[in-house]
């Protein structure tokens, strides 16, 4: 029975990862191989009921082999049938085992999603779908009402002996690549052992780790993001670093180009990105992240220093979810107002952002999420974002549309009230009512040419992921 077992074993776990064959197709092998697990399970069930019969069944004469194979007698309790049909299955596990390994496909991990969504934007005079829009289509780039949301994407990760990773994952138009050099890959990245397990090397081009909210749409609760996300969070980290665990503490950091996939000529001083994270229990836990170096200064010219840093919590039990997380940065030279002399001055801004999520019943899920971001100082400026009438950041107009003068930028208000429902495994459903506002008309009005302090937007999407 043992080999018996081990047969049925290594039989289920071949038709579990189809591959393809030279003389078949996929589909043709996985129906074989069902065939052939059903037959197993056949000659199982008639063998249990040949042994509670006969408790102590005589022995058969033995089998002849596969070719090239060493004689060996029929396991006890089988027929020779039934041994023949055994020693055919083990051949044809065997050589898709063998197949498998050849063709690169131990270790590797294939996932996937889209999310199309259905979005209204009131001051944008908008609503419609969006899947896969070019993030730098037309008058509307980078926004809160489209920042990787509307995407598709095809995941792959491959570990090979040793404990190497490499992580490649494709978003066409919606990713990083598309945001920081029109390409399709979101994340190119490896992480290699080093002296064991716990302290790795990490290379690549990699999605910025800072805060609570995550950027697939299949982890992120509500259909946009908070403020934080969008606003004051770099996109992404081209460069080499290292990785260690050391108990209850994971903390990685990267030397390298911030949302670039190369410097351009003079820029030659790379960022330093790292995130630390602390498991306190099973339900919560704390991290940070910081970024200090030199990066893209909206106000044009060679980038300029920047200092970021954000604490980050969580705690996640039973029906309830709460995170939280509070963010300062700065960069030199960025602020949307100049001084008196007519000199740039530096942007500066600190913010917040909450949620927190109820389960009604283990599909139903209500979330609600409140932002603000403080940014007043110089007539404000965020991380790469001067005067901009889609997200509301700047000095602000009067309603008719005449720049206000000073140094007074818009503090930043955000709150999302909605859920999401758990329809099957592979499927989420998502809605969002979100209501943006500040203290100042930063809000651009398309079809009323006016400008406003709020904005309101609904969202829906659909997230089926494999």
């Amino acid at each position: 029975m043992t080999i018996w077992r081990s047969s049925c074993l290594a039989l289920a776990v071949a038709a579990a990862f189809p591959l393809p064959a030279a003389a078949q197709s996929n589909a043709e092998l996985l129906k074989e191989l069902r065939a052939l697990r059903d037959r197993v399970t056949q000659l199982e069930d008639k063998l249990k009921t040949a042994e509670a019969a006969k408790p102590a069944p005589a022995p058969v004469a033995a089998v002849a082999p596969p070719t090239g194979w060493a004689a060996a007698p029929a396991p006890a309790g089988m027929t020779p049938d039934q041994a023949r049909e055994l020693g055919r299955l083990a051949v044809k596990v065997d050589a898709l085992e063998d197949q498998r390994e050849a063709s690169s496909f131990k270790g590797l991990k294939i996932s996937g999603s889209i999310d199309p969504v259905f979005i209204y934007n009131k001051a944008q005079d908008t609503a419609g779908f969006q899947l896969l829009n070019n993030v730098h289509d037309g008058d509307h780039p980078y926004a809160y009402d489209n920042s990787f949301i509307g995407t598709a994407t095809i995941d792959f990760l491959k570990e090979f002996e040793g404990g190497t990773k490499l992580h490649l994952t494709l978003m066409p138009d919606r990713g990083i690549g598309a945001n920081i050099g029109g390409s399709v890959v979101h994340e190119a990245s490896a992480s290699i052992p080093l002296t064991d397990e716990k302290t790795r090397l990490i290379v690549g081009q990699i999605p910025d780790w800072s805060g609570y909210e995550m950027l697939p749409a299949a982890q992120n609760k509500l259909v946009t993001h908070n403020l934080l996300f969008d606003l004051v969070a770099p996109l992404s980290y081209t460069g080499a670093g290292l990785e260690v665990t050391r108990g209850a503490w994971i903390v990685k950091g990267v030397v390298g180009n911030m949302n670039a996939t190369k410097k351009a000529s003079g820029d030659k001083t790379p960022v330093l990105a790292y995130r630390g994270d602390y498991t306190i229990n099973e339900y919560s836990g704390i991290g940070f992240a910081g970024v200090h170096g030199k990066a893209y200064n909206p106000n044009g010219g060679a980038d300029t220093g920047v200092n970021l840093f954000e604490v980050d919590g969580f705690y996640t039990r039973g029906d309830w979810t709460m995170q939280g997380e509070v963010s300062f940065g700065r960069q030199t030279d960025a602020a949307v107002a100049t001084d008196a002399n007519g000199n740039a001055q530096d942007a500066q801004w600190w913010g917040l952002s909450g949620l927190l999520a109820y389960k009604f019943d283990p599909r139903l899920e209500g979330v609600i999420r409140a932002d603000y971001i403080y940014n007043r100082l110089h007539g404000g400026g965020l991380l790469g974002f001067g005067n901009d009438g889609i997200n509301g950041i700047g000095l602000g107009y009067s309603r008719d549309g005449v720049l206000n003068q000073g140094q007074h930028g818009s503090d930043r208000y955000a709150l999302s009230v909605g859920g999401n429902y758990r329809f099957n495994e592979y499927t989420l459903f998502k809605l969002e009512y979100r209501f943006d506002f500040a203290d100042r008309r930063v809000f651009e009005y398309l079809d009323q040419a006016e400008w406003k302090k709020n904005n309101q937007l609904f969202g829906a999407s659909v997230v089926v992921t494999f």
